[in-house]
This record gives structure tokens, C-alpha cells and sequence, in this order.
């Protein structure tokens, strides 16, 4: 999760845009886009004639100058193995200070890869006055990293978020097709990164789907596209993920509406939630929804309110108002202890 220490806001991002960042034009368009999250990229969509410094130079002038809207603002530096790492984590933490949100760590193996990371951070933030703690994200994008995702996603202070990668994890593992059957074809690997960040606090964050549409093709062809699409993020948000990378602004709307609760569904958890409080807790029969509710779902009914305050469809007061009644009774509260709040 990211808090926006300047704004005081809790973001889980729906969707996080990746984009290369050595074209200035790029961070422009990625600021309009109807995104949680951009994400800048050094590393796999920077092409070899820019890394270094040509590629730097504009990620610090895009930083410096563009407003990015509200949006969550983070890097993809080049993996820590690269020549090129810290560098690139240089020049954006000492020319770029309070303007940007995070840090993606691609090729993330072992704890010791954050362990770095955050020591490194920790040293430039004190060095170049930093008002705002810099957060990390882990791509889990290797077997070993799956493994250990766990681990990595507690190695700091500064985690915020797993993010499975899955181009280089079906590369790693000797497997062809990485867009059809993803969901079922990587479903172990999916499920173990969302439990490490789930288990740790975290969000967890699918990867893109790599199809896109062009407008001149056929309206059935760009439909089965979309359709794909709507069924792989619907199925990854079923196995716990709260929102997908996606790698053009054509695939968000989609993405967004897979990643939040319905009206109906919001209308259906309102009025669970405050008739099971009015009928005194324990098992509870809702004639209305012809569905029964005791403590262990009506927590269920929480976090998915929990999800409409993200897309704006919930009041956060009435959500604490209602979780602070289950704790009341629980002894905890499932939004805190899942970091679902601020």
C-alpha cells in the first residue's frame, strides 16, 4: 500500500502503468491516463542506446515538471545486477527529491536484493533532504523469487507491494504461452505471491496482459481482445490480487471495473453490513439477499467496502464506523490488521 504523506491518502492501486522512460512524450501521456499508479521504466522498455545517462536526464525532467494528478508516481531502475542500478537510483533520489512515491525493484530474488535497496535509500533520502519516505515494490518475476516472496516482502519497512512478473517467470521456468490460461497455467505461483504480500501487509499486483487492439482491425477480433482480457483480471482479483499492471492506457478501463466492486455490489455490502448490526451479530439471515452472514463473512463484507473507498464509491467514515463495531465484539479489526486503512 502507498500513503500519500503529503495528501494523507491510502492507495491500493487497480492499475499501474508501465511505460519506458527515456521519451518525454511518454510521462505525458502516462499522467493523463485514468491510472492509480505510472511507473516509469529504465529497464525492460528502455532500449540499450538510452540507458545511462540519456534516459536519466528525462526521467528527472519528467519528475520535475509534469503533474501526475494524484497518481502514485514510481521507478523501475535497471536490476540490481546491472551496471547501470545505482546510477539510475542516483539521480532520480538526489535530482528529483519528494517527487516520485516508489521504487519497483525488478529481479527481485532474495530479501538481501531489498535489504540493499532500502540502505541505499535510507543513505540518499538523509543526504538530499527528503521530507518523504520512498517505498518499494518487488517484481517476483523468478522461481527462487516465488519461494522466498515471503520473505522479500518483509525484508523492510519500506515494502508496499509484490507484484508478480510474468514474461521473465514463464522465461525462468521453460514455458511458451504466457497470455492464454495464465490464470490456471501460473495459477501456484500467482497465489503464492498474493499470500506473501497479503500475509505481510501488502498489496499484490498481477501482471499485464499482453494483447493489445489496434482500431482499424476487426470490431469482433479488438472484442475477443477485450474479452480475454476482462476474464484474466476478473479471474486474478478471485485469487486475491488487487489490481493488474497494464502497458497502454487502452487496457484500463477494463481493468479498473475488474478490480472494484460493482454499484450492486456495494448496495448489496451496505445493507449487509447494517442489517447484521441491527439484528445483534451471530448468524444472521438477510432476507433481502437470501444469503447468511456471522462474523467471519461480514469481515469479507469489510474488505470489499474496503476496495469502494479506493474507487471512490465509499464513504471511509462509515467503513471505519462499521469495522470499529465488529471490533468491538472481534477484539481486532480486519482493516488494520490487513493494512487496509491508513
Amino acid at each position: 500500500m502507498f500513503y500519500l504523506e503529503k495528501e494523507g491518502r491510502l492507495v491500493i492501486p487497480r492499475t499501474e502503468l508501465t511505460y519506458p522512460c527515456h521519451r518525454f512524450e511518454m510521462h505525458q501521456k502516462a499522467a493523463k491516463a485514468a491510472v492509480d499508479h505510472v511507473m516509469a521504466d529504465f529497464e525492460d522498455a528502455c532500449p540499450y542506446e538510452f540507458k545511462g545517462q540519456p534516459s536519466r536526464k528525462v526521467m528527472v525532467e519528467a519528475l520535475n515538471t509534469i503533474d501526475f494528478s494524484g497518481k502514485v508516481v514510481v521507478v523501475r531502475p535497471n536490476n540490481i545486477k546491472s551496471k547501470y542500478f545505482l546510477g539510475d537510483i542516483r539521480a532520480i533520489m538526489t535530482d528529483a527529491v519528494d517527487r516520485f512515491h516508489g521504487i519497483i525493484l525488478p529481479k527481485t530474488n532474495e530479501p538481501e536484493d531489498i535489504i540493499h535497496l532500502s540502505r541505499l535509500l535510507d543513505g540518499f533520502e538523509k543526504e538530499a533532504g527528503w521530507t518523504t519516505t520512498v517505498r518499494i515494490e518487488a517484481l517476483i518475476e523468478t522461481p527462487i523469487a516465488v519461494v522466498n516472496a515471503y520473505k522479500i516482502a518483509t525484508a523492510s519497512k519500506r515494502m508496499a507491494g509484490l507484484i508478480f512478473g510474468i514474461a521473465d517467470f514463464a522465461s525462468a521456468m521453460g514455458v511458451k504461452e504466457n497470455v492464454a490460461n495464465q490464470n490456471v497455467n501460473f495459477h501456484y505461483a500467482k497465489q503464492a505471491t498474493v499470500v506473501a504480500a497479503k500475509a505481510a501487509g501488502l498489496h499484490a499486483i498481477d501482471n499485464a496482459w499482453l494483447k493489445l487492439w489496434r482500431n482499424d482491425m476487426p470490431k469482433e477480433e479488438i472484442e475477443e481482445i477485450q474479452a480475454d482480457m476482462k476474464h484474466k483480471n476478473e479471474t486474478s482479483a478471485a485469487l486475491g490480487m488487487d489490481g493488474t499492471w497494464v502497458i497502454h492506457p487502452q487496457q484500463t478501463e477494463i481493468s479498473n471495473e475488474a478490480f472494484s466492486p460493482s454499484d450492486e455490489d456495494i448496495e448489496e455490502a451496505k445493507h449487509a453490513i447494517v442489517y447484521y448490526h441491527e439484528q445483534g451479530g451471530g448468524a444472521v439471515y438477510d432476507p433481502k439477499y437470501r444469503k447468511f452472514h456471522d462474523e467471519a463473512t461480514i469481515k469479507g463484507v469489510l474488505m470489499e467496502l474496503a476496495k469502494g473507498v479506493q474507487a471512490n464509491k465509499v464513504d471511509n467514515e462509515f467503513l471505519n464506523t462499521m469495522a470499529k463495531k465488529s471490533q468491538e465484539v472481534t477484539g481486532y479489526n480486519i482493516l488494520e490488521m490487513m493494512k487496509r486503512v491508513a
